[in-house]
């Protein structure tokens, strides 16, 4: 048996296990459904089904690696996209490692540009810089470090969505992607209609696209004797939304920041470390920002571009602002680890632990040949490193490293 044709045994197990229930989106027969054939590595959508009875059966027939449904809401999502009939979407935002730079990443993301063959580690960049080739191949892992630097993203989505935009907890549904993040869904009429430019100014929000808190904040005044007045800058920050925000970021980064901390974000000016009591209770709590001997508006400023830097949420722009977006549905499979796409509260964020609860196949063993592995936990026990080396593994473990391109089954 190849590897592949291994792991297509345990995707058709889990899809035809009666024990398999997957939970039906709200407005089932207004959506669209679409999957990713597992060995033809084509994808099959404009699908609509009576029942999630009917679609389950599909799917154990069709064995996908990969299964979506819309964000959107169509009148006849059967059809093109022309003609389905576009009545409204979810907001969705999308928190992924690929997009954040981790410093995990430089040691177990790799790509390589398919027209130079040029290679490098981390962040895919959008050309290569050797050819300017836009296609690339990636080999990426998943750790510790790269769950944790997107549920911090997700916690600051969450608390914007929550605080800043008003939504209910109970409007919110927090997933794990079943690879490198999590996905944010708010099922609110108030969004429904939303076109993208309107979600891209939510983006922007999130994100601190365009923000600035001087271009309100310059005064004139006028020379004594003089017709003419020369403009004043006054940095202020009131206390709502984004103003708000800035503020208890820098109270965060103040109290807890050493001067090097503070070099080290280009903060160079030592007035704010020496000054750091006074500015928390002077400047910030009593709003008195000119009070400050030797910290000028400028430099204010700087802290503002870093806290903002800091406080914002890291997302999937394309996600949110494309009202047509196929999203991974709740309960399937993860084609690039067989983990488990699945919902948890959102104040359970914080203790949801992927690397045990996501975990689809909890029964077997395979024996597997290894190329090279760094050190990873999965199903509750640590694993690796590994390096050229035949080892009998769990199930779940040995998908995801034939998944990840990282062994081969031995028969």
């Amino acid at each position: 048996m190849s590897s592949r044709d291994f792991v297509y045994s345990k995707f058709a197990e889990f899809y035809n296990n009666p024990s398999t229930v997957l939970p039906t989106p709200i407005n089932f027969e207004h959506r669209e459904f679409a999957y990713l054939m597992f060995k033809e590595r084509f994808m099959v959508r404009h699908k609509r089904f009576e029942s999630m009875l009917i679609f389950q059966n599909v799917l154990a027939k069709n064995v996908p690696s990969d299964v979506y449904h819309s964000c959107a809401y169509y009148d006849q999502p059967d059809l093109e996209m022309d003609k389905k009939g576009w009545t409204g979407s979810d907001l969705v935002f999308d928190i992924d490692a690929d997009h954040i730079p981790t410093a995990c990443g430089k040691i177990h993301d790799e790509w390589t540009c398919q027209k130079c063959e040029f290679n490098g580690r981390g962040i895919t960049p959008e050309e290569c810089p050797i050819c300017g080739g836009d296609r690339f191949s990636v080999k990426t892992w998943l750790c510790d470090l790269c769950i944790e630097s997107t549920r911090v993203e997700t916690a600051k989505l969450i608390d914007m969505l929550t605080k800043d935009f008003g939504f209910a907890a109970n409007e919110l549904h927090v997933f794990f992607s079943g690879h490198r993040g999590y996905h944010v869904h708010v099922e609110n009429e108030a969004v429904h209609s939303l076109d993208a430019l309107s979600r891209k100014e939510i983006v922007d929000y999130v994100m601190g696209l365009g923000l600035s808190v001087l271009d309100k904040d310059v005064k004139q005044k006028t020379v004594k004797g003089s017709k003419h007045s020369t403009a004043t800058k006054k940095f202020k920050l009131h206390n709502y939304g984004w103003n708000q925000r800035l503020k208890k970021g820098m109270i965060t980064l103040l109290s807890n920041a050493t001067a090097e901390d503070l070099k080290n974000l280009g903060l160079k000016n030592n007035n704010l470390f020496k000054n750091k009591d006074t500015i928390l209770s002077r400047a910030i709590e009593e709003g008195r920002w000119d009070s400050i001997p030797g910290v000028s508006v400028a430099t204010w400023r700087k802290l503002a571009e870093q806290v903002k830097n800091l406080e914002s949420a890291n997302i999937d722009t394309v996600v949110t602002t494309d009202i047509h977006r196929l999203i991974r549905m709740n309960g399937t499979l993860h084609g690039k680890t067989g983990l488990l796409k699945m919902e948890f509260p959102a104040h359970q964020l914080d203790d949801f632990d992927p690397m045990t609860q996501a975990v689809a196949f909890k029964k077997g063993t395979a024996k597997v040949l290894i190329s090279n592995t760094p050190e990873f936990r999965l199903g509750g026990a640590t694993w690796g490193p590994y390096k050229n080396v035949k080892v009998v593994v769990p199930t779940a473990v040995a998908i995801m490293l034939i998944l990840k391109g990282r062994a081969e089954v031995v028969n």
